[in-house]
């Protein structure tokens, strides 16, 4: 059995690292080194990887994740944008041969190499301050991500897998249970991160819908899911004025969609959504 202090989420071997290669961690790209050992672990078994497995990694940082996976998948490629951590990693991760480092930034990068892949998955610690945009990047591109296992604010986890009626529940909500299953696997303490950021983090599971149909017009169908939030404390009949200006034709939808004219957003699951975008549209 590996011994743990040598593996570099280890507190001790990463302050080591960063002291060798005078890194400091990187405000600008959302950089905190996470140093639980349990957790990183804790990551890698709720993705459930196993030797099958190719996976896209995004923020390896110094490799304290990118180690294990390695050494429970079958292929790792990391995607990494920090110039300074390239030769990092390179060395760090020496031993494994199954890693392929590429600098480049994730929301640039063409992904069509790993198309047909059929034991594709993400597992990464993503950068706080981007991960929405990456997360709708991967979901909305054309590759079939088996799961999508990610560390993110606990905040946006939350917002993620919110059901209907809660004051988590949103545009985001929406937006990925279009087309994903959502659930928090694991809850992650600030006190995890050498430096420890100013919030909480959680571990989120998501996983494709096995029904998932396409709505027509998918790009109307958010306008009015987004305009439907836009204040929360207004009724819905209020909010769709900022896309449909003719308030007797948003009443007679709302009315056809099977509500009173009192609703408020928060209250409309994904189909009823749905329905209500048909019923604007007639």
């Amino acid at each position: 059995m590996q011994n743990e202090n040598l593996l570099i989420g280890n507190f001790t071997r990463t302050r080591a690292i960063l002291e060798k290669y005078g890194l400091r961690a990187n405000k600008r790209f959302g950089q905190n080194f996470l140093t639980d050992l349990n957790i990183l672990h804790g990551i890698v078994d709720a993705a459930g990887v196993t030797k099958e497995d190719t996976i896209l990694e995004i923020g390896p940082g110094i490799g304290s994740l990118t180690e294990l996976l390695a050494q429970s998948a079958k292929k790792v490629f990391a995607f990494e944008i920090d110039d300074k951590l390239i030769p990092v990693l390179a060395d760090v991760l020496s031993p494994y041969d199954n890693v392929d480092v590429i600098h480049e930034d994730i929301l640039k990068a063409d992904l069509n190499f790993l198309r047909g892949n059929k034991h594709l998955k993400v597992v990464a610690n993503l950068p706080y301050y981007i991960t929405t945009p990456i997360l709708l990047h991967l979901m909305n591109s054309d590759i079939d991500f088996k799961s999508i296992t990610i560390m993110v604010q606990k905040e946006v986890a939350q917002r993620i897998q919110a059901s209907v009626g809660s004051k988590d529940y949103g545009t985001l909500s929406l937006a990925i249970q279009y087309k994903m299953n959502a659930k928090i696997a694991l809850n992650v303490p600030r006190t995890a991160f050498f430096p420890s950021p100013n919030v909480d983090s959680a571990v989120l599971n998501l996983w494709p819908l096995e029904d998932f149909t396409p709505f027509e017009d998918e790009d109307f169908l958010f306008k009015v899911i987004k305009a439907s939030f836009a204040h929360r404390r207004k009724l819905l009949t209020n909010n769709l004025l900022f896309i449909e200006k003719d308030k007797n034709k948003i009443e007679q939808a709302i009315l056809k969609t099977g509500f009173n004219l009192n609703i408020r957003g928060e209250k409309l699951n994904l189909d009823d959504f749905k329905h209500l975008a048909d019923n604007l549209s007639d």
